[in-house]
């Protein structure tokens, strides 16, 4: 099955039409799907509104870009089986818009109605709280790529199905508190601006906490809580400037992030101040000189701008920027990192050609060690369903004069010094000066 898109810019989009195309003709094959002979992954990612441009639909480019080349025996090694364990791969691409309840149903379609075999998805912390228990329930395989609430694997406390091939925000953020700490040692008063709901308070409470640890002289002296997709902030710049701290910490992404950096550039906001944005990657394309030079971002872990140097890189980076026109950032690492987790996964169990049952596929990811263009993933935190990598962090610079961008004064912190241990929260181990970190 093909779904139908349209091309802008070089880049895979599906609008709206073209998606209720595709859901219908999915639906009509539906009957025998499972006897087709192809592997079918169900893959959620935004494809319309704020999220979809800077998040959804390069992601969405990455899984079209990997199904494919998979499917023609592309990817370098170890990946050159075609497709799944031999078998073609089918995608179905569904927009992630429209919040919890609508993609718990939709979730429910794609395992019910469509009998995909796995689903590969969701950026949004909420949509992963609310998919989290139906993926147990209903027992097929799932791969949350993006979302980082560290609440996931506490709605499910021993799971089976569910895996998470990213971090979550307790990662990025005692990597922020400690990049701040050691390149601007002399930082006392720091101020927060996060989206009002699971991502933008979990990251504020891991970054406030971390950097109380390692510099608790320093005080907080603003906290800003706008709603999610609020688009103007004028009431929060002003408090924010008000309050004048020497650092500003925020997990804004996508559209908000970008919109935040325009308007409190406009009037003056980070004018002599250190701006932290731990979602700040996706915006080094559009940024330009709207953001000032010295910015602390970071990629949610070794992607995009961060990712290393090796074969499946070297591959991936110049091919995708070549089919889409732009140059991948860290939302399409992490589909391609979740597609491969589950190739991996299929192939270390399932005898060669067969369908991988789901069974076999858990079999396969949990505890599992495979490549990616980030370099080695481990899933060996919640009982082998939770990826550890680790994560960088650097400082935007703009060039006018070749109108590029890059990262300098980058400082990477490997995954086991920034995550506790399973059983201990990130809050205890944190305030407890985050015993048995391996930070060498």
């Amino acid at each position: 099955m093909k779904t139908k898109s349209t091309a802008s810019n070089g880049s895979f989009r599906l609008t709206a039409t073209a998606g209720v195309i595709a859901l219908a003709a999915c639906m009509a094959t539906s009957a025998n799907a499972a006897d087709n002979g192809k592997y079918r992954i169900g893959v959620v990612t935004f494809l319309s509104g704020a999220a979809a441009g800077p998040f959804g639909v390069p992601a969405a480019n990455a899984a079209k870009l990997t199904v494919e080349a998979l499917n023609n025996s592309k990817v370098p090694a170890p990946y050159g089986k075609k497709g799944i364990n031999g078998l073609e791969i089918e995608m179905i691409l569904l927009d992630e818009a429209g919040g919890a309840t609508k993609q718990s149903e939709e979730f429910r379609n794609l395992v019910q109605r469509q009998k995909v075999d796995a689903v590969i998805g969701y950026i949004s912390s909420g949509d992963c709280l609310a998919i989290a228990p139906a993926a147990e329930e209903l027992g097929v395989p799932t791969i949350f790529f993006d979302c980082g609430t560290s609440k996931v694997f506490e709605t499910v406390k021993n799971p089976k199905y569910l895996f998470r091939t990213g971090l979550d925000a307790v990662v990025d953020n005692v990597a922020a508190a400690r990049y701040v700490a050691e390149t601007r040692p002399n930082i006392k008063t720091i101020a927060s601006i996060q989206q009002n709901y699971a991502w933008g308070q979990e990251s504020w409470a891991d970054f406030a906490l971390a950097f109380a640890r390692l510099k608790p002289e320093a005080k907080v002296v603003s906290e800003q809580w706008p709603k999610l997709g609020q688009g103007q902030y004028g009431a929060e710049i002003s408090a924010l400037s008000v309050s004048n701290p020497e650092l500003i910490h925020s997990s804004f992404w996508g559209g908000d992030m970008e919109a935040l950096m325009l308007q409190g550039g406009a009037r003056g906001l980070f004018d002599k101040k250190t701006v932290v944005l731990t979602a700040g990657e996706t915006g080094m394309g559009s940024f330009k000189n709207q953001v000032a030079n010295g910015t602390i971002i970071g990629g949610r872990g070794p992607f995009g701008a961060f990712s290393p140097k090796n074969a499946l890189n070297d591959w991936f980076r110049p091919a995708f920027t070549t089919e889409f026109k732009d140059a991948p950032t860290y939302p399409a690492y992490k589909m391609i990192q979740a597609i491969l987790g589950l190739k991996a996964a299929a192939e270390k169990t399932a005898k060669a050609g067969v369908m991988p049952t789901a069974d076999q596929i858990v079999q396969g990811l949990t505890g599992l060690t495979f490549e990616a263009p980030s370099g080695t993933v481990n899933m060996a935190r919640a009982k082998g369903h939770q990826a550890v990598q680790g994560v960088s962090f650097g400082e935007y610079q703009f060039d006018a004069k070749t109108g590029k961008a890059s990262v300098s004064n980058v400082k990477s912190y490997a995954g086991d010094c920034l995550m506790p241990p399973d059983g201990t929260s990130p809050a205890d181990w944190i305030k407890a000066g985050f015993p048995g970190a391996k930070c060498n």
